[in-house]
């Protein structure tokens, strides 16, 4: 059977791919829903049939937070090699910021949260879990990314279980310590991922840097020459990115500080520090405002335009000088 297909039926063929391809872009591309921590906590406590311990509700917010990227509308689209996922550029960003941040609190988790001396044994599910989150994030070969951090997750279920008691396997037992020297070693970490989120999105104007690299400390040396001025300038094309990986890294830290203000109650109160987590705690949820305009404006400091970047690096900043406040606070107080 011979068939004929026109030019303009074709045509029309093209063009309804095209448009359904953007429609679903642009639904893949709608910002990702805040988790309700408390919520969250309660309903696996529930399911589980068990009453949440120290560190239950910071385990179960990092498995949420690492699901988020995966089972979001779209799915993780990093490492997508077939459109529409493949022409999108600022859910990638947003979720490796995420991941970032997944990385970070898995380390600490590892090395800190899960250990009560730097003689301890390290827990043997975080030890499977934590470097499963830092395989390339585009990979899409074997192994995928997406099916590494699927078995980074099933581990921390599996540590989430030993917390509670209710391990499969025999004699699995899992400790959370929440210690003001523990919460201070995760602050650290935070602490320049955030200062280095504020200078790139302060450079989407550029700006000439004073360069304070050896201040401080007057035998300091650095491997090559830097001269005691620079200019900084984010390149056009990467300003959306960096915009929507700082607002993705935000995002993920908001729950994991809200989950710490419920494990870390007693060391927050013992501190008075509990008012100055729950204000960075504010300045990071003004940065996940509803962005009302289509692309990532970039006005020049005073002008007509707005600049969001600039916007977002003033939350930013003035969360991590927070934190750098309530890390002293911890420290000292």
């Amino acid at each position: 059977m011979k068939m004929n297909f026109s030019a303009k039926t074709i045509g029309y063929t093209v063009a309804s791919v095209l448009l359904l391809l953007y429609f679903v872009g642009v639904y893949w591309s709608l910002d990702v829903k805040a988790i309700n921590v408390q919520q969250e906590v309660a309903t696996a406590a529930t399911a589980d049939n068990v009453a949440p311990v120290i560190g239950y509700t910071t385990t179960t917010t990092l498995i949420k937070v690492a699901e988020s990227i995966l089972d979001k509308p779209g799915g993780y689209i990093s490492n997508d090699a077939l459109p529409p996922g493949i022409f999108l550029d600022n859910m990638p960003a947003w979720e490796f910021g995420v991941l970032e941040m997944v990385r970070d609190m898995a380390l600490v988790l590892r090395k800190d949260f899960s250990r009560s001396q730097s003689q301890s044994l390290e827990n043997d599910h975080i030890k499977k879990a934590q470097p499963k989150f830092n395989i390339d994030h585009k990979s899409w070969a074997m192994p995928s990314a997406e099916s590494e951090y699927r078995k980074a997750i099933d581990s921390l279920y599996k540590y989430r279980n030993a917390l509670v008691g209710i391990s499969k396997a025999k004699n699995d037992h899992a400790q959370f310590y929440a210690r003001a020297d523990n919460l201070t070693a995760y602050l650290d970490e935070i602490q320049k991922r955030l200062g280095s989120y504020s200078q790139k999105l302060s450079a989407s104007v550029g700006k000439e840097k004073i360069n304070t690299d050896l201040a401080g400390d007057s035998d300091a040396r650095q491997s090559s020459f830097q001269g005691s001025h620079s200019q900084l300038r984010t390149s056009w094309w990467q300003l959306d990115d960096v915009f929507y990986e700082s607002r993705g890294a935000a995002w993920a830290l908001l729950h994991f500080l809200k989950a710490i203000e419920i494990d870390f109650d007693s060391v927050l109160k013992n501190k008075n520090a509990t008012i100055s987590l729950q204000q960075i705690i504010r300045e990071l949820e003004a940065s996940q405002q509803t962005l009302w305009s289509p692309m990532v404006l970039n006005g020049d400091g005073f002008g007509i335009l707005a600049n969001h970047s600039l916007v977002m690096a003033n939350y930013i900043s003035r969360a991590n000088a927070a934190l750098i406040d309530l890390n002293e606070l911890l420290r000292k107080g």
